[in-house]
């Protein structure tokens, strides 16, 4: 018997505590904003702001800061049923350097942190979530430890069954894996069982050691068979790349002078993504719609760069909608 699809998208994953910089006290002393983040919740986030239903299975501190992020991801639209309170680890934080170049360097909290703690149990106890998903979503920070690794081997088994679609970032972060082995083991565990797969350009290098962003997907996509990746390229936009139609579509992303900093911008991506996604279906997914997809993804991953923090301030459709008018 098919289990019943009341939820668009599930995540599992960390959800933790982005300290964004602030200025400077009347001390010259650096100020930090605590701004609730996690890849899998900014995904969730976006996705409910495009009118979808939503849930997320994790873990946090039973702290002050657990107790925000639960209540902040609630208010976005989804469903946090699915939340640990972890009453002896504390909450994972992290702190976000804005370097010279653009990029970011962030400074994890997290030996241990709560997401790192959530048990093959936890997930079987939540499984409803899982089953009536249309889709799963999950990255790697979720493998970085042997219990959560587990845990998510353990979600992702559900959802298999299920019959949900399989979608997945690998949202490398060096600083949180013993060493950049184990990190590519599990990226590529996650290639041989997604369906999607959403990767930017410093991903296909570290995985194929070529900086020619299509030969790498190209390869990317013939040793693990995946039927639809989206390549982020920062500022010069995305590709989408569609297995069975031989498709392979790019968009140049959107130069926005009121830029503050990047966090949330791939995942932005990523939910706007898997909104047509669930719209089209992959095979519904032609040149036209992927050049719609890339667009609007572009557009709202600009928009969220002009902002603090992600998860709490995703634009809406319609904020999006009228930068691309603006843009036209």
């Amino acid at each position: 018997m098919a289990t019943e699809k009341t939820l668009d998208v599930t995540a599992l994953g960390e959800l933790l505590v982005d300290f964004t910089p602030s200025g400077d006290s009347p001390q010259g002393n650096p100020l930090f904003e605590a701004n609730p983040g996690g890849a899998p919740c900014n995904v969730l986030s976006m996705l409910s702001r495009l009118g979808h239903k939503v849930s997320f299975v994790g873990k946090v501190g039973e702290d002050m800061f657990g107790r925000m992020l639960r209540d902040r991801a609630a208010e976005q639209g989804i469903d946090m049923s699915g939340l640990q309170m972890d009453k002896e680890i504390h909450t994972t934080l992290a702190f976000v350097q804005k370097l010279a170049n653009g990029d970011r360097d962030f400074s994890f909290y997290r030996k241990p942190g709560a997401d790192v703690c959530l048990t093959k149990d936890e997930v079987d106890a939540d499984r409803h979530l899982i089953e009536g998903a249309r889709i799963f979503h999950f990255g790697t920070l979720s493998m970085t430890d042997e219990k959560v690794a587990e845990a998510t081997k353990e979600a992702l088994k559900i959802a298999k069954k299920a019959g949900d679609l399989i979608t997945f970032d690998p949202n490398y972060r060096e600083p949180l894996w013993d060493s950049v082995d184990a990190a590519k083991k599990a990226i590529a565990f996650g290639m041989a069982n997604c369906d999607v797969m959403k990767i930017s350009d410093n991903e296909i290098e570290l995985m194929t050691g070529t900086s020619d962003i299509e030969k790498g997907v190209k390869q990317l996509v013939d040793t693990y068979r995946i039927p639809l990746v989206f390549a982020t390229l920062g500022k010069d936009g995305a590709m989408a790349f569609h297995r069975d139609k031989g498709l392979v579509v790019k968009r140049a992303g959107f130069l926005n002078e009121k830029t503050i900093e990047t966090t949330g911008a791939g995942d932005t991506f990523c939910a706007c993504a898997l909104h047509f996604v669930l719209t089209y279906g992959i095979d519904g997914l032609g040149e036209k719609e992927l050049y719609e997809l890339l667009t609007f993804a572009n557009a709202a991953a600009s928009l969220i760069t002009t902002r603090k923090g992600a998860l709490a301030v995703m634009p809406t459709k319609e904020e999006v909608e009228a930068f691309l008018q603006e843009r036209a």
